[in-house]
């Protein structure tokens, strides 16, 4: 016999309570002489030891009624022994872990594995009494959501039976500490945890997640669904192999499909769609466990935000048939050109105005000082030209981090020191030395080194990659301290041009300025498409080419919406409204809800202020699957010390659960005890006294 409120049993000192009474009043009997007759003599006697029995009856009546109450308040159960009718079946707490993840929409002859768990919680459910209290915790929603138990569990079934399979991956752990932490914290004595999942390996632990509390007394239970081989290809990857988008003219895609299933598919079609429309498509063959990456490329129209997918033919498995990403093509480029002397842009505006596409630039020309008053987000791109030092550079920074771009060139009067001023403001740790001789063409310098995988170059060339190098006369020379990607080196080893990264946006540093008494740069042939492909370049904003994955937080550019509010739209169509804050930064916005899977659109009601894509994580397509050793490994990780009961295919769950819990509560038969006891002493105290009054 157990107690599940054993420090109630520091009242079984009360019993001794009656004990203390009974010797307190105890009394001997006064010697009384009668008459001579003998019979007198042993009636008196007889009457003597009845009333002397029924004092001790009284004395043990009321220290049994005491320990009986403390024992039913201590909650007494009986392991593993079931009394049907005479007792009540101890209160359980039971968790659910339900595995939402897309894994788990595999269909076999019993429906989908998502469902088949679903219905066996709510068996399970349905053998829980009336007292007893329960919880459902979804992978997907482990680590962000709070859980409480709930009586309530006509609530919980209907809560089960809208769940749907999620888009978002979440990992076993956090479930599972969450589950046990909920348990932990329940007064009742069954406390259940049971884990339905397809148990997939890579689904258990991200290694980031520690536990440090030990979990005891509770009973975990494990319901595993799938684990075979199915037939399933999925996308793995999407990504953009274009890095300047220009109107009319190709976008490349670099996609990798792989084929998760046990046996060789044949002529899987491929097809790539951008802004709704088919646009190109290739077949392709895969062995078991081989994968393919492929090349896709388009020419685009139209110009702005552009969504597109690609997407194999359904198989077993759906969600991983699409992938997504997003692009932008400027329609007009914003450039914003800020220099203190105009001989400092006499080179720089005739190369943006020259190009055949000209018209797409559009070019706003204001003093450096303006650089505090101005609204930058404006400006796609800003090319910076300073010729003396500015003490407060934030604004320029923040619109950087934000994700804005810039062209920094030195303005022709700026010494070395004003220079590294002007990095620094922009928190580029360098030092900065001058070198060469302006006006001189002795001892001059040229390119030393150029990257022609740089996105710049490309297509720079008809025939070969050869450029008539400038001389450099007078420049500064930089060390970067190891940041910063080189473009085209001096052959005194310095950086020429130098690609930066702030925050989510990008800085092109030139170590010359575009003025001919220190170079001739200016007037040499690479001079004009150089400054005309770091635009476009540098104008890719506003959509992130990093790969979201459903659940994951995004950082989303809001370009001062007006009046502080902003629209997402979903993949679904649904719609959701954030106010910002006039009290933080309005650039960008940390966005959680990213529960869907496609393309969000970031309006401020009529324009769009930026787009991202959101997948489905790759790694659910993986069929590996967890062993009941590396789950037990697992559990002796995270110092669950209870009982794991793992349930197979062949075992009914509901048997197994009965087998396993714990016994009855026989506090109710105690209470009973007790009353009975209370009368029968209440009979035998009157009988005692009218003994008491006639021996008397």
């Amino acid at each position: 016999m157990l107690f599940l409120n054993p420090t109630i049993l520091f009242g079984l000192l009360a019993a001794a309570i009656p004990v203390i009474i009974h010797m307190l009043n105890l009394r001997k009997l006064k010697k009384v002489d009668f008459s001579t007759l003998k019979f007198l003599k042993e009636l008196q006697k007889s009457k003597i030891r009845k009333i002397k029995f029924k004092q001790w009856l009284l004395l043990a009546l009321r220290v049994l009624i005491i320990l009986f109450i403390v024992f039913a308040f201590a909650r007494p159960t009986l392991k593993g022994i079931a009394l049907k009718g005479t007792t009540s079946a101890s209160k359980t707490s039971a968790v659910f872990i339900l595995d939402d993840s897309f894994s788990m929409s595999l269909v076999e002859k019993n429906g989908s594995l998502f469902n088949q768990a679903k219905s066996e919680i709510n068996k399970i459910l349905a053998q829980l009494k009336e007292g007893d209290d329960a919880e459902l915790i979804l992978v997907s929603g482990s680590k962000s959501q709070e859980y409480k138990l709930t009586k309530n569990l006509s609530s919980l079934k209907n809560k089960i039976k809208e769940m749907k399979i999620s888009p978002v991956t979440g990992f076993l752990n956090d479930a599972v500490i969450k589950g046990l932490t909920l348990l932990s914290s329940s007064n009742n004595f069954n406390k259940e945890l049971y884990i339905l999942s397809d148990f997939q390996k890579r689904s258990l632990f991200d290694n980031t997640s520690k536990n440090k509390n030990t979990f005891e007394n509770i009973r975990l239970y494990t319901i595993k669904f799938g684990g075979g081989k199915y037939q399933n290809v999925g996308i793995d990857k999407l990504t953009l192999g274009t890095q300047i988008f220009e109107k009319n003219k190709p976008v490349i895609f670099n996609t990798s499909v792989t084929n998760y299933s046990p046996e060789k598919v044949n002529d899987i079609v491929l097809s790539l769609f951008i802004n709704g429309k088919r646009k190109s498509q290739k077949n392709l063959s895969l062995n078991p466990g081989a994968s393919a990456s492929l090349e896709m490329s388009s020419d685009v129209s139209t110009a702005g935000f552009i969504s597109a997918f690609v997407e194999i033919d359904d198989d077993e498995i759906l969600q991983d048939n699409r992938k997504y990403v997003n692009f932008y093509i400027p329609k007009k480029i914003n450039v914003g050109l800020f220099s203190d002397n105009p001989s400092d842009k006499q080179f720089i505006l005739p190369a943006l105005t020259s190009g055949k596409n000209k018209n797409d630039i559009n070019i706003v020309q204001v003093n450096s000082n303006q650089l505090a008053s101005l609204n930058l987000s404006n400006f796609d791109v800003i090319i910076f030209i300073p010729s003396k030092t500015f003490t407060n550079l934030n604004r320029l920074q923040k619109y950087i981090e934000a994700g804005g771009s810039l062209i920094l060139l030195p303005g022709s009067s700026i010494d070395a020191t004003s220079f590294q001023d002007i990095l620094s403001g922009l928190k580029i740790a360098a030092n900065v030395k001058a070198s060469g001789k302006k006006y001189t063409n002795k001892n001059y310098l040229s390119f030393d080194k150029i990257n022609f995988e740089h996105p710049v170059f490309k297509n720079l060339f008809a025939k070969k990659k050869e450029i008539d190098s400038p001389k450099i006369l007078y420049h500064f020379k930089i060390d970067y301290k190891n940041s910063g990607r080189f473009i085209i080196t001096l052959n005194d080893k310095s950086h020429f041009l130098t690609e930066i990264k702030n925050g989510t946006g990008k800085i092109f540093v030139f170590n010359t300025a575009p003025v001919l008494s220190w170079s001739n740069f200016p007037i040499k042939g690479i001079f004009a498409p150089l400054i005309y492909k770091s635009i476009f370049y540098l104008s890719f904003k506003n959509v992130s080419r990093k790969d979201y994955i459903a659940g994951n937080e995004v950082k989303i550019k809001t370009n001062n919406a007006k009046k502080g509010l902003i629209e997402i739209v979903k993949p679904d169509k649904s719609t959701e409204y954030i106010t910002l804050d006039e009290s933080t930064n309005k650039d960008y916005i940390n966005y959680k809800m990213t529960d869907k899977i496609g393309t969000y659109k970031v309006t401020d009601g009529k324009t769009i202020l930026s787009m991202f894509s959101i997948n489905a994580d790759p790694n659910e397509s993986i069929q590996e699957y967890l062993t009941q050793k590396e789950f037990e490994e697992y559990l002796t990780e995270i110092n669950f010390k209870g009982k794991y009961i793992p349930i197979n295919k062949s075992q009914n769950p509901l048997s197994v659960i009965e087998q396993a819990r714990f016994g009855s509560e026989l506090w109710k038969i105690f209470i009973i005890i007790a009353l009975i006891l209370a009368v029968v002493e209440m009979l035998v105290s009157k009988s005692a006294k009218k003994d008491i009054t006639k021996l008397k």
